[in-house]
């Protein structure tokens, strides 16, 4: 089914293809012209060499019928060539305009999924530093840089100092806590369980107050 401009892919892989397409008649009609010029170079004339004797009779040294049709040939190929130059040149610049588009459209959007993580997330009152392998904290999934916005009952809005934090861990012992720290700009889920084990304290960890 022949496509018309109303429903043809706007992808940039389509494009691309028509004008690989585009480039690929190029390459065919310059093979074409170089052929016809083969045979006129073998016939010993070119475009302009006149095809009568002295006299004014047609010359009979050569082959008239085969320099006439590749003059033609090459003269229908030239024309050809220049249009199809003009479709690539068209197909490029649309080509360029529509990754010039789909980055601005990439870029308007990615702004907008920044402000509203800005907008949607809380600030952080803490960050987690010098996370133990194999303590509580590591096998929970806190990471170095997680910045807190709730350890259990405490969040941004009654943080008063880390006090806060160490009385929730003393007073949840064995039991989890719900823990949401902001890690690459999103927010993530932990399941805390505040233990005793090989290393100091219940959690293996530092989690220190951030500036407001």
């Amino acid at each position: 089914m022949k496509m018309t401009d109303q429903n043809k892919p706007e992808s940039q892989e389509a494009s691309m293809e028509d004008v690989r397409s585009l480039i690929k008649k190029k390459d065919d009609i310059e093979e074409q012209i170089q052929a016809y010029y083969e045979v006129l170079e073998e016939q010993g004339v070119g475009l302009e060499v006149s095809l009568v004797d002295t006299e004014g009779y047609p010359r009979s040294d050569v082959n008239l019928y085969q320099i006439r049709t590749a003059r033609h040939s090459i003269s229908c190929l030239q024309n050809d060539h220049k249009a199809i130059m003009v479709e690539i040149e068209e197909a490029l610049h649309k080509l360029h305009a529509r990754e010039k588009a789909k980055r601005h459209r990439d870029e308007t959007e990615a702004r907008g999924e920044a402000m509203e993580l800005q907008v949607t997330l809380p600030p952080a009152f803490a960050r987690v530093n010098s996370v133990i392998q194999g303590s509580p904290a590591s096998e929970a999934g806190l990471k170095n840089g997680d910045e807190v916005i709730e350890f259990g009952s405490v969040n941004t809005g009654n943080f008063q100092s880390v006090y806060n934090i160490a009385s929730v861990v003393q007073h949840s012992e064995g039991k989890p806590l719900r823990v949401t720290v902001i890690r690459g700009g999103q927010k993530a889920h932990i399941s805390l369980t505040p233990r005793r084990w090989s290393g100091r304290g219940l959690l293996g960890c530092n989690i220190n107050p951030v500036p407001q």
